[in-house]
């Protein structure tokens, strides 16, 4: 029988200490990003295997959520996603541990205790979170999907809503209203979902031969990806689409603060018909997110890349559904 490969051999092979290793191997801070990359690629080639997992879910399997800090924190949406993940676990008898990224443990690409330990059988990334961070976890060899964005950087099975579609029928909704001058509301390098609904407005316009202005595009986002206040822009569009309903929401109230009448002077769509669409006043039209349907084929995927079968396919885009209401 082989003999078992220690952290000292890694250690060893790498000209650095076991303590090094074990920091390395944990995700936790004394050691570079480069050289924690190359504990876990030198310990994947040595055949190094982790003390054996608690399984958290004794009998059954379990599956660990990661979600950065700042979607979980300000968007009510990934909170409800999460429930129906949960809940269609919950229904495989299988366990599902979560751990909120804040973003110095992004930044720094420190591993969650249930990753490094293997208390997990699978990984959901849940939103986007940095693809420092990603790359280093996949490279723990667990089995994982992406939940609800992708990355055309890593080769990797998602489940997504059906993002282009979506906002192009919601763009095709308000041109068939009689709406010349859409703008756009949503920083469309944030996420990749806000760029795919871009997308599916950029073609409802060109197809209808409608003008696409810089100026009415509003940027709803920093750099981290937290939501900002912006401005309604000098010459007003006669309508909006919004990149999801908290935005949309929040515009609504910026237009009835300057004067403007919803849906009469501006009409105004959101996405993902949560929450904000039935609180906003008028009521909001918005593109219905299949929660429960994109929740129970992330969990199926994932549980067939945990038996060692491929996805069913490497992207599964999950359909949704309009709905009209006073906004527009």
């Amino acid at each position: 029988m082989a003999k078992a490969v220690r952290m000292a051999d890694i250690a060893q092979r790498l000209g650095i200490s076991t303590v090094s290793v074990s920091k390395g191997l944990a995700g936790k801070e004394g050691v570079s990003a480069e050289m924690r990359a190359k504990i876990l690629a030198t310990a994947e080639e040595m055949g190094y295997q982790p003390p054996a997992r608690t399984n958290a879910h004794p009998g059954g399997e379990s599956i660990g959520i990661l979600v950065a800090d700042r979607f979980f924190n300000e968007n009510a949406f990934y909170s409800n996603l999460y429930r129906a993940v949960l809940k269609a676990a919950t229904e495989q008898d299988i366990s599902v541990l979560m751990e909120i990224v804040l973003p110095q443990a992004e930044k720094s690409c420190n591993m969650p205790t249930f990753l490094v330990n293997r208390k997990v059988d699978g990984l959901i990334f849940m939103g986007e979170i940095s693809r420092r961070y990603l790359a280093t976890a996949v490279q723990t060899g667990v089995p994982f999907m992406l939940l609800d964005f992708y990355d055309d950087a890593i080769a990797a099975d998602c489940v997504l809503s059906d993002n282009t579609s979506g906002s192009y029928t919601m763009t095709e909704h308000l041109i068939s209203t009689g709406r010349r001058n859409i703008g756009f509301v949503g920083s469309v390098l944030s996420t990749s979902s806000i760029m795919d609904r871009y997308l599916g407005y950029v073609k409802a316009m060109l197809r209808a031969g409608l003008p696409i202005r810089d100026d009415w595009r509003l940027e709803d986002r920093d750099d981290q990806g937290k939501f900002v206040p912006f401005s309604l822009p000098h010459e007003m569009p006669d309508a909006f689409v919004c990149n999801c309903d908290a935005v949309a929401y929040n515009l609504v109230e910026i237009l009835k603060r300057n004067g403007y009448r919803v849906p009469q002077d501006v009409a105004v769509t959101g996405y993902d018909d949560y929450r904000y669409s039935t609180l906003c006043s008028p009521q909001l039209t918005s593109y219905r997110v299949d929660l429960d349907g994109m929740a129970k084929t992330v969990v199926a995927q994932l549980r067939r890349k945990m038996a060692h079968k491929p996805a069913i396919a490497p992207t599964v885009i999950v359909p949704g559904g309009f709905v009209r209401r006073e906004s527009t």
